[in-house]
């Protein structure tokens, strides 16, 4: 994402990077999904598994957010709608 922003300043191309960081931020949703599936516990089960779930659940919810927004820049950003003077969106993004 760093990357993305640091091209957009200087003019550069920075669609590559952002669909790398939106790539990541769907990889890494998948990732907790598939551990939620697979882990040995449950929500109700002990006080580790409460703080367990709304600890990575926060997280994971923070990681889903800032994907669809960044997911909007993406889109924004292949129809040319993101420039060195018009970039408000991906910095709130970020």
């Amino acid at each position: 994402m760093t990357l993305a922003h640091h091209l957009v300043l200087k003019n550069g191309e920075a669609l590559p990077s952002l669909a790398l960081t939106v790539l990541l931020g769907v990889y890494f949703t998948s990732l907790q999904a598939l551990e939620y599936t697979g882990c040995g516990y449950s929500l109700a089960e002990s006080c580790f598994g409460r703080r367990f779930f709304v600890a990575t659940g926060f997280h994971g919810f923070h990681v889903i957010v800032g994907t669809a927004f960044l997911r909007v820049c993406l889109l924004r950003a292949s129809k040319a709608q993101t420039s060195i003077k018009h970039h408000v969106g991906l910095e709130i993004s970020i």
